[in-house]
């Protein structure tokens, strides 16, 4: 390929695997030799940036920015999506789909101080992150010309990028039996490719997981755990306040130990394909679990009810990469709202991949123990129930008079 187009500065979005590794060189062999400015935006994959900035380097790359995005990132994207119990088809906690407009946006703003002409991506034609990423880049520079490799190159295949890059002599981390396509952050480890393309074969868990074990292989005793949550956000595990990171990676720490959070699941992406994926996410489905509890002592019946609603919804927008539009920002203002009540501790057993709940007490809740005990009380008449029933009932009763009379 020969590209007519003259790029002067291109902002690559460089995470270090396969293919943005290869990215650099390909880039300037088919964009006339354009200055490449690497782009790191840190979410929590720790290891994983490891040696980043000297590999850009020494690959081509003119500079290389390291963001450090991982407060922001818990407060901002994973706290907004807890709160509204937004899950994508009743499994999927989002995990990669969170932290992309947070990466695109850091991209955009060093493209606007470097004066670069274009942003460029590492996604797949086949994915869903290059809708994530090019949708937040429209957002905050709408002009922007955005170039995706993987729908203009030659590669066809991960071997033929490794071909690539074993031609080149651009280092890689990883080999072709362990070629696994992950992405990992604060929040989640997610795995695809492989022996997992097909539904059929039960994952090699022994081999996969990285965040914790599996139901089998943890502790025989329960761990218990208590969360305290004000205004919908968790603030304090055992007692402790600790900041949004620490507490995220406690809950992993202890989540993994007891092997909770491993989701195998066939997802419907966006482009309309089916495709299959383990994921590790288990202080995440912690979280989830104990806001999801204290919700329900918490909210009242309309609003938890309408709330079910918003989290579909909510998590189907951040799914497919319209974090930045202006239904998300709107159910935002309910959410926020909602979750004013939603506060309180939630005690948990941990126990073989199992989230038990273990008791719940908050200052705003809407239980009453005196007027839902089967034993005597006077803030409930019985009797009154009665005359609901019969108009409640109504509409069956003239339904089923009228049936009779139709059939005489």
């Amino acid at each position: 390929m020969n590209n007519t187009k003259d790029y002067k500065k291109i902002v690559l979005a460089y995470s270090g695997g396969l293919d943005t590794s290869i990215m650099i060189q390909w880039l300037k062999e088919n964009y006339n030799d354009p200055e490449i400015i690497a782009v790191s935006g840190d979410v929590g994959q720790k290891d994983e940036l490891e040696g980043l900035e000297e590999k850009a380097l020494k690959t081509g790359a003119s500079k290389f920015y390291a963001l450090d995005l991982k407060d922001a990132f818990v407060e901002d994207y994973i706290f907004p999506c807890l709160k509204a119990d937004a899950v994508y088809e009743g499994v999927y906690l989002l995990g990669t789909s969170m932290a992309r407009p947070l990466i695109a946006k850091g991209l955009v703003d060093i493209a606007k101080k470097e004066g670069a002409d274009a942003i460029c991506h590492g996604c797949t034609g086949k994915g869903n992150d290059q809708v994530r990423f090019e949708l937040s880049i429209k957002a905050f520079a709408p002009e922007m010309p955005i170039i995706a490799p993987w729908r203009e190159w030659e590669l066809k295949s991960r071997d033929e990028e490794i071909d690539y890059a074993e031609a080149h002599h651009i280092p890689l981390k990883i080999n072709r039996e362990t070629n696994y396509s992950k992405d990992k952050n604060i929040w989640h480890l997610s795995h695809e490719g492989l022996d997992l393309e097909n539904p059929a074969n039960e994952p090699d868990y022994d081999k996969i997981l990285e965040l914790g074990v599996t139901p089998e292989k943890a502790p025989d005793a329960p761990t218990y755990i208590t969360l305290h949550f004000e205004n919908g956000v968790p603030t304090q595990l055992n007692g402790e306040t600790m900041s949004a990171q620490q507490l995220l990676l406690k809950l992993n720490e202890v989540g993994g130990q007891n092997g909770i959070g491993i989701i195998d699941m066939v997802e419907n992406r966006l482009v309309g394909m089916k495709s299959r994926g383990v994921y590790e996410t288990p202080g995440g489905t912690i979280m989830y679990k104990a806001h999801a509890l204290l919700e329900t002592i918490t909210m009242d019946k309309e609003t938890q009810h309408f709330m079910q609603h918003v989290s579909v919804k909510y998590g189907e927008l951040v799914y497919n990469g319209q974090w930045f539009t202006p239904l998300r920002e709107a159910l935002d203002a309910f959410v926020n709202k909602a979750n004013e009540s939603v506060n309180g501790d939630v005690k948990l057993k941990l126990y073989k991949g199992n989230i038990i709940p273990a008791g719940m007490t908050s200052p705003t809740t809407l239980y009453s123990e005196q007027i839902a005990s089967f034993g005597e009380d006077d803030s409930y008449d019985q009797s009154d129930s009665a005359g609901f029933i019969n108009l409640f009932g109504l509409p069956i009763k003239v339904k089923a008079l009228q049936d009779q009379k139709n059939k005489k």
